[in-house]
């Protein structure tokens, strides 16, 4: 997490985004597609997608680095239930960033520390900030799509056992924020990719339907030849 003097650096890239005051960081989570560990406790790990996956929460900043992650809960976990027992919301609570708010989506519950969208705005200020919040808090998406991407054992599923894969997602995460500190080119959206994978890319969030569409277009013309 950000020291003192990051938090004005962060609070400030995040704000000349959308004008979203004392942001330090966007939470979300994203399922890590396992293969079925068995026995008893198996289904725990199926998500509301019926299929089997790590829930990993990440906390990341405007420049895209994980500032917090946390990967250790089965896919049938709630967002919400891996913040409330996560360290992050211990730290949040005890002020150890005073003055700072993080950005979640309606999935979380609104505190004074954890922003998110109002529901049904009406008003023009209301809908300024449902405004300014999904431009501000898009980067956690963009980080997880570019996450993925760079490490496609994330995408496509791990074949280990879960602690392995735990301690994989961790590390890939390290190696993230590597590559980002070292402005290391950012991965492309793969050509070569068939439609089945394609589709799966796509509900999990990882490739932008548009730039999709583009490269399977490119795939299928190679196909065609």
């Amino acid at each position: 997490m950000p020291n003192e003097h990051e938090i004005i650096h962060i609070g400030s890239a995040f704000y000349n985004i959308s004008r979203f005051p004392k942001v330090i960081g966007c939470v979300d989570g994203t399922h890590i597609k396992i293969q079925s560990p068995g026995g008893e406790d198996a289904e725990v790990f199926r998500n509301r997608k019926s299929f089997f996956s790590i829930n990993t929460q990440v906390l990341c900043d405007h420049d895209l680095k994980i500032r917090d992650i946390v990967a250790r809960w089965p896919g049938s976990a709630y967002d919400l239930t891996i913040f409330n027992n996560s360290r992050l919301r211990a730290r949040l609570e005890n002020t150890e960033f005073p003055g700072s708010v993080i950005l979640g989506d309606s999935g979380y519950a609104d505190r004074s520390y954890l922003l998110v969208p109002l529901h049904n705005p009406v008003t023009r200020p209301q809908q300024l900030y449902n405004e300014s919040y999904i431009r501000t808090r898009n980067c956690v998406e963009r980080q997880i799509g570019v996450w993925k991407r760079r490490f496609p054992i994330l995408a496509y599923g791990s074949r280990y056992k879960v602690e392995p894969t735990c301690n994989i997602i961790v590390a890939t995460a390290v190696l993230h924020n590597l590559a980002i500190e070292n402005r290391e080119v950012m991965p492309p959206v793969p050509e070569e990719i068939n439609e089945d994978q394609l589709l799966y890319l796509i509900a999990q969030g990882n490739i932008d339907p548009e730039n999709a569409n583009q490269n399977q277009g490119i795939h299928r013309r190679q196909n065609d030849a």
